[in-house]
């Protein structure tokens, strides 16, 4: 016992750094080194070997003990068998008598180094499979190997036939395999037991190592009885106990005497090692505990000492070594080994040996010989010296060779994820066959018997999760993801793992972005679609037909049909490239190319839908829930619509939804199902219903944009309802889905909108809402497992009736901003606040619009009644409500030209409001009430605050010509009817014309005529129709004047400079002969009002010349009349002409008689007094040639007029004809006066 005591002093303890110091680095060094590698030049052949070591949980180097000449190592050292704080917490493992390698060595590296695999790595495995691989030219050992390939990299794991067929015949599992066996390569299969020289060499081994650790070359005696029946008994501990055999008598091949019995050495494992285990993991338990601790309970941890990630050549591999490293001195890194002096070393023994030193990046082997146990001396050798050695020469370049050709040939031909290969050369035989398991295993009654499926399966996840999980990763990888997670998902049995296939297919879901532009997805996509495996048939096929022909199968007896490949010879292995394929794995797969946004949200709605029935049919309280037919659709509870549609049920379904939104926080959880809370069935259930909400809604989006509006809203029915769910079954509502949840609201407001403004073809929407997929209806039956789905019901309904539609739209978007202002999301998402603000301004400006329509219509229909209805101003109430809510909205986002708008709309139901209080009067009895300036002078508070929100006609000219026409229009209308119902009952005459005038003037100021735009003849014509209106008031006042000269001079001037504008602004429009005209004869008329005043007849006389001027400019307008006449006269008298939308109503020819008719008499009643008063002037006069002149053109016209008139037989035309006639001679006559 002093020995052991001695023997851990001398040692440096661990303590708990199991992964901290690496057997290659000096003692306190990190883990991860940089580079450590070593370029070989052997006999010409050069070798490029690098090792980096990953991991390593060996306790720092201590020089080896050198024992002394003649130390029998028959006897058992005194720390033999025994811990020791030399060796750690990693026991006897770091002398290398660790236990047999598992079968899932591979798969315990590759979940610790998953970056690795798929990607960087071409082979994952123990160093003692990679060295039997590597032999096999050299060996006629059988070689039995499991293979898997994950992406581009390769699994290698030793697949013992021996223990398998033992524990096929006590569990019976394997049996297809073993009758395989014995019907197509040994007929008399039967356990081969090991040699009693077999065991005695491990024993001289293990004492060898624990006399080098303890330093004393002495023997001791075994302390007790019990220890040295120890070795005996351990091989029946081993057979019995499978995973935890003692460490003396299990040896690795690398420290073994005779490496060509290595091959062979096979410890059974018990059958109930891990494969049974990994079958059955619990079901309710998270991911990370399932394939964290379930992998080191089920036994796929990683067990070695140390990883080494290898690079030799081009071959990069991930590899598990046990190998003892000692070191001290004058030797930093050494291997140990022990030979039997008699026993010369062979080729296996030097590749051996040269292979792990290259794999532990080990300079030199120290070489222990020993002659029956009694030890003779050491020598040390080079790592690059070991070929070299006498009986022991090999080629590195074959070795080299041997490694490219095995890796080309397995990559050729393990093809499909997911597959277990079985690589088997028999005992002594030179032909190496390849079989795929998987294909065998399914031509069973139970295709799920290969133990090999779960940590597969397993794996191929954990790859999958670990390039999702990278930000960094280009969506061009979501190929290979996508084939790792079908390939997963296929492997698994649906009722026996329903957790994994349930993420899987979460994860499926999430490969595609729902969101991202079409262009973008479809330039990155390859072009195969549809592929569910990496590579097509032709590439699997492919090695058949090698151009070396060496993959195919032939007719030798020996070889068969189920085999995928087969290497006829070892030999060929050695000669360069003979396997060197030209069909490498490729690093990305096949993605499916969606061309448009159905195509993928359908996608991702199918792997939602699996992934649902995953979880469904794992919840254990089915048998609670009534039965439904998934392709039946689920009756909803009968509501009256008139009840549910009107705004007082919306007011109500409205606060029962905010009360819920807004209790989210600390509601209870429900579920009808009977999820547990935090269990795996509910997080997984909780996003795969959040996805499913997402899929919709992107359904929703893009049929919208379609204007399927139908269909929009039964997808964001569909959102909502799955988001109903999803809040029922959570139990703290992340920030994140309220804004979705805004957003789907924002939408179905959106939608409802839209279906009001296409009332027209409601029943094509109709049929579209309806419309139901049966993946629709089986995702909406998983919903229902869970809740009613009827929180969003008064969104989602499809009324008839356009108010209530607007009403919904509205409180869509009131309720996606109420979301926003309690959960804090409003500064956070702004973009998406403005936005709903301008939808709720918008939706309101159309209901106030709807609502200000129907009091227009009441407001026409109401003949008979006298004062405006209650109904009528309840209609106001409400749509002056909207105007001023939706003015707010705007408001709030400074958003002008919307605020403008909505102000503008405001003035307009301001001026039907006066318009329906004008038409309450009496028609005889008409004067303008003050109920009408009112709402008139309202009006025009709205229009200015309008263009006070504008500001400048620059931020939008159309909206700001539109508020200014308008206010025009207002100021126009008010004087009008001041003018035409002036109320002198209220009133004074004087103020009535001081506030007509004044309206008239503001009216023109808002009236732009020189704008050139569409409106600009409507602003001319105004104008004109203005000055019109204020000449005539002025020439009334001055008729009606009496006493005041110097306010009959004022309004003389007046008159007179707004009928020369009337008649300027006339001009410039082709359409308004008849106002043209008329103004002029008013002007005529003004004249003769003002030669009544006048004593004198030369006075008269020039105003009468005045006033047959002004009737010969008339003929400008009667041209414009004669022009129009003609038209329609040309025109057939089937067709009509379209009326000018922007100039006053076409001609009137009751109005052009009339007109016509009193031009006449006022041009003869001219022309007779002006030949009077000529006549008069000459009698008292001396003769003058102009009024001669001037006399007889007068007198010779109205001679025409007379007869022309007398004609009653003639027609308007005929009569305009002759008019324009006599108006060229008098203007020919005042000019031939002038000249003379």
């Amino acid at each position: 016992m002093g020995d052991s005591k001695e023997a851990g002093a001398e040692a440096s303890p661990m303590g708990s750094a199991a992964r901290g110091g690496l057997s290659l680095l000096s003692q306190g060094e990190l883990e991860e080194p940089s580079a450590q590698g070593s370029a070989l030049f052997l006999g010409g052949n050069e070798v490029k070997s690098r090792a980096v070591v990953k991991y390593s949980s060996a306790p720092p180097r201590t020089a080896f003990a050198q024992l002394e000449e003649k130390t029998d190592l028959k006897l058992p050292p005194a720390n033999w068998l025994r811990e020791s704080a030399k060796l750690g917490p990693a026991g006897t493992t770091i002398l290398g008598n660790s236990k047999k390698s598992k079968p899932f060595s591979s798969f315990g590296m590759a979940y610790d180094f998953i970056d690795s695999v798929g990607n960087d790595v071409d082979v994952v495995s123990d160093s003692e499979n990679i060295k039997k691989l590597l032999k096999i030219p050299y060996s006629k050992s059988h070689v039995s190997m499991a293979v898997h390939r994950i992406g581009r990299t390769l699994l290698l794991d030793e697949l013992d036939i021996q223990e398998l067929f033992m524990r096929s015949s006590q569990t019976g599992d394997w049996t297809w395999l073993k009758e395989f066996y014995q019907r197509l390569i040994d007929q008399k299969w039967q356990r081969k037991k090991k040699s009693k020289e077999h065991w005695y060499q491990k024993a001289i081994l293990s004492k060898f190592l624990y006399y080098s650790i303890n330093g004393d070359g002495a023997a001791q005696p075994v302390p007790s009885a019990a220890e040295q029946q120890e070795s005996p008994s351990s091989d029946q501990t081993q057979d019995s106990e499978g995973v935890s055999w003692p460490a003396p008598f299990e040896m690795a091949s690398s420290v073994s005497e005779d490496p060509s019995t290595s091959g062979q050495e096979s410890e059974p494992l018990e059958p109930s090692c891990i494969v049974g285990h990994v079958a059955s993991a619990p079901k309710e338990q998270n991911l990370s505990t399932l394939f964290n601790d379930g992998e080191n309970s089920q036994g796929l941890k990683n067990d070695f000492v140390r990883n080494i990630l290898w690079t030799f050549e081009d071959i990069h591999m991930l590899v598990g070594s046990n190998m003892p490293i000692f070191g001290g001195g004058r030797y930093p890194a050494v291997s140990l080994r022990l030979r039997d002096n008699n026993k010369p070393i062979n080729v296996l023994t030097g590749i051996d040996y040269w292979l792990d030193n290259l794999i532990c990046n080990v300079p030199e082997l120290v070489m222990c010989f020993h002659v029956n146990g009694i030890v003779q001396k050491y020598e040390m050798i080079k790592t690059e010296e070991i070929p070299n050695l006498e009986n022991s020469n090999f080629s590195t370049k074959v070795i080299k060779d041997i490694a490219q050709n095995i890796l080309s040939f397995l990559k050729s031909n393990c093809t499909k994820e997911g597959h277990t290969y079985w690589l088997f050369k028999g005992n002594g035989s030179d032909i190496v066959k390849l079989y795929d398991l998987t294909t065998l295993c399914e031509e069973t009654e139970d295709k799920y018997q290969n133990p090999f499926t779960m940590p597969v399966a397993i794996l191929l996840y954990k790859v999958a999760c670990n390039m999702m999980m990278k930000k960094n990763q280009n969506k061009k990888h979501y190929g290979t993801i996508r084939t790792l997670l079908l390939n997963c998902v296929k492997l698994l049995d649906k009722s026996r793992h329903p957790q994994i296939i349930a993420s899987a297919n979460y994860m499926l879901s999430e490969l595609f972005q729902l969101d991202e532009p079409k262009k973008e997805e479809s330039s990155e996509s390859p072009l195969n679609e549809n592929s569910d495996e990496s590579y097509s048939e032709e590439e699997e096929e492919m090695p058949d037909s090698d151009e070396n022909g060496s993959y195919s199968t032939s007719s030798d007896p020996s070889d068969d049909n189920k085999a995928v490949a087969i290497i006829k010879s070892v030999g060929e292995l050695s000669v360069p490239e003979k396997y060197k394929s030209i069909h490498q794995i490729r690093p990305s797969c096949a993605f499916p190319v969606c061309h448009d946004t159905e195509e993928r949200c359908r996608l991702v709605l199918n792997y939602v839908l699996e992934g649902l029935k995953s979880v469904d049919s794992s919840i254990k309280k089915e048998s609670d829930l009534p039965a439904a037919d998934p392709s039946t659709p689920i009756p909803l509870k009968y509501e009256d619509e008139s009840t549910r549609g009107s705004p007082e049920g919306l007011e109500k379904q409205m606060a029962l939804f905010l009360d819920k939104m807004g209790s989210l926080q600390k509601r209870n959880y429900s579920s009808q199902s009977g999820m547990i809370p935090g269990s795996w069935q509910h997080k997984m259930k909780l996003q795969l219903i959040l996805k499913s909400a997402k899929a919709y809604y992107v359904l929703s989006d893009a049929a919208m944009s379609l204007q399927k509006y139908g269909r929009a809203l039964r997808y964001i029915k569909l959102a909502l309802q799955s988001h109903d769910t999803y809040c029922c079954l959570c139990t703290n509502m992340l920030s994140e889905v309220l804004l979705f949840l805004s957003q789907y609201l924002t939408l179905c407001g959106d939608i409802q909108l839209m279906l009001a403004q296409n009332a027209n073809n409601r029943a094509a929407h109709l049929e579209e809402f309806n419309y139901q997929t049966k993946e629709d209806q089986e995702i909406l039956h998983s919903l229902h497992r869970e809740s009613s789905c009827q929180g969003f019901a008064w969104a989602t309904d499809l009324s008839t009736d356009l108010e209530s539609q607007l009403s919904v739209s509205c409180k869509c978007y009131e309720a996606a901003n109420e979301i926003l202002q309690f959960s804090d999301l409003k500064s956070q998402n702004p973009d998406h606040y403005v936005r709903i603000l301008k939808r709720m301004g918008n939706v309101r400006n159309e209901i106030g619009v709807f609502y200000m329509n129907q009091a227009a219509a009441l407001q026409s229909e109401r003949l008979v009644s006298k004062s405006v209805s209650a109904a009528e101003q309840q209609l106001w109430k409400k749509s002056f409500s909207c105007f001023e809510k939706g003015i707010h909205n705007f408001e709030s986002i400074d958003d002008a030209t919307n605020t403008a708008l909505l102000l503008c709309n405001t003035g307009r139901l301001m001026r039907i409001c006066a318009q329906a209080h004008c038409g309450a009067e009496d028609e005889f009895k008409r004067e303008f009430s003050p109920e009408e300036g009112l709402y008139y002078n309202k009006a025009v508070d709205y229009y200015l605050k309008a263009l006070r929100s504008l500001g400048t006609r620059d931020i939008h000219p159309a909206v700001w010509d539109s508020v200014n026409w308008e206010l025009s229009t207002t100021y126009f209308t008010m004087a009008t009817l001041q003018q035409d119902y002036a109320p002198l009952s209220r009133k004074a005459q004087e103020q009535i014309e001081k506030e007509v005038s004044e309206a008239m003037i503001k009216s023109l100021k808002y009236c732009d005529v020189e704008l050139v735009s569409a409106r600009q003849p409507l602003c001319q014509y105004r104008a004109a129709t203005i000055h019109h209106r204020l000449a005539s008031m002025y020439h009334s006042c001055l008729r009606n004047q009496v006493g005041n000269e110097h306010l009959r001079k004022q309004h003389r001037v007046l008159a007179d400079l707004h009928y020369n504008k009337a008649v300027k602004f006339f001009q410039l429009l082709k359409d308004a002969p008849c106002e043209l005209l008329r103004v002029q004869l008013e002007r005529v008329a003004f004249a003769e009002f003002q030669m009544t005043s006048q004593n004198s007849n030369v006075g008269k006389l020039k105003t009468l010349s005045g006033a047959l001027d002004i009737m010969v400019r008339t003929e400008h307008a009667f041209q414009l009349i004669r022009k129009e006449l003609m038209e329609e006269f040309d025109q057939p008298k089937g067709s009509e002409t379209t009326p000018a939308a922007d100039s006053s109503p076409s001609l009137n020819q009751e109005e052009v008689i009339k007109l016509l008719k009193i031009f006449e008499s006022r041009l003869s009643a001219l022309l007779l007094q002006s030949i009077k008063l000529l006549s008069s002037t000459k009698k008292k006069t001396s003769s003058n040639i102009d009024e001669d002149v001037v006399f007889k053109t007068n007198k010779q016209i109205y001679y025409q007029l007379l007869r022309a008139t007398a004609n009653k037989s003639a027609s308007v035309l005929e009569r305009i004809e002759v008019i324009i006639h006599l108006l060229e001679q008098l203007a020919h006559g005042a000019n031939a006066a002038a000249v003379q």
